[in-house]
């Protein structure tokens, strides 16, 4: 896909995001040994639980997934690579495969996504390459009694994300997803990677950035209000900022008529399906779901809108039958990537 075909999209519907990979992945109720396949039957370290992993050992469930998300009506999916960069990988001393597993899981997506696309050319489908927040803050001590103590620095996860968006990009993605930001300094660092990595390869790349609202204190976990964020991350050239985790589609409601009323970028929204219970499950259904949703189509709020947490292809099926009604909101200035 070109850079304007996602562009010109943007402008002319709202564009359907897939739903939770992890909420997915647990039907399959793969145990340690599926983790590790064959590949990995001897690694030194426990493996479950590592997901990005699976695009080596159980490539065909990762593919089914994509697969199942696009026959609900997405237009993007997501790769399967929210904790692949070294730093997270260090936790199973998986560093050294980081390269290969982006590589991978954009290549397991981008064949799935051509498929879609050949089948119906009227309704192209992207590849956005996940960048998560990683499992360290730059902005806050892990150790209540060292306020200045750091897990890690800048440029750390400079030189993460950038071996991250390097390989993503190798595989084929057509959009990079910095999602979940709970730090914007965490942010400000894969954004930062990104434009390193472009400059280097003389190319341009739809950038999309996505904060989380922690709790009802309205605020990311570094402290910052929805307009703080988008003012903090605004100078980047990216093609929409929005929300996504933590809140369900109610929830986030006002957060996104804040940063819509204030922003001159596409607007996204992946909520959860609802708030978690007491046992962590999400109980919304796709009907529920889609009924809160209904709120900010009326609106004009969004131009992307999918699920996190807790939500299923039955869940994006609902958003992507109710999107067709409406239409997306209006945005002042083009937008170039």
């Amino acid at each position: 896909m070109s850079v304007m075909n996602i562009e010109e999209l943007i402008q002319k519907r709202i564009l359907v995001l897939d739903g939770a990979m992890g909420t997915m992945l647990q039907r399959y109720k793969f145990q340690e040994a599926d983790f590790r396949g064959e590949r990995f039957k001897d690694w030194p370290h426990p493996l479950q639980g590592n997901n990005d992993l699976l695009s080596l050992t159980q490539p065909h469930a990762i593919k089914e997934i994509h697969r199942k998300y696009f026959e609900a009506g997405a237009d993007i999916v997501e790769t399967n690579t929210f904790s692949g960069t070294s730093i997270a990988m260090a936790d199973y001393g998986m560093e050294g495969l980081v390269y290969e597993l982006n590589f991978e899981s954009a290549r397991i997506a981008k064949m799935v996504a051509e498929e879609f696309t050949e089948r119906n050319p009227e309704k192209p489908r992207f590849v956005a390459g996940s960048i998560g927040p990683t499992n360290k803050t730059a902005s806050l001590s892990p150790d209540v009694n060292d306020p200045g103590y750091r897990g890690v620095s800048f440029n750390e996860l400079r030189v993460a994300y950038k071996e991250q968006v390097e390989a993503l990009l190798d595989g084929g993605v057509d959009i990079l997803l910095v999602e979940t930001i709970f730090d914007t300094l965490n942010a400000k660092a894969a954004l930062f990677a990104i434009e390193e990595v472009k400059d280097e390869q003389h190319i341009e790349v739809p950038v999309m950035v996505s904060g989380t609202i922690t709790d009802a204190s309205g605020r990311t976990l570094s402290g910052q209000t929805a307009e703080a964020f988008l003012i903090s991350i605004s100078h980047i050239p990216i093609i929409s900022v929005g929300f996504n985790c933590a809140l369900g589609a109610k929830q986030l409601t006002p957060h996104l008529e804040v940063i819509s009323a204030k922003s001159d970028f596409a607007i996204s929204a992946h909520p959860n399906a609802g708030l978690p219970n007491a046992f962590g499950q999400y109980d919304e259904t796709p009907e529920q779901m889609a009924e809160q949703i209904k709120e900010y189509l009326e609106k004009g709020l969004v131009n992307i809108v999918g699920g996190c947490c807790g939500t299923t292809p039955e869940h994006i099926k609902a958003i992507a039958n109710l999107v067709k009604q409406y239409q997306p909101r209006k945005l002042l200035v083009p937008i170039r990537a």
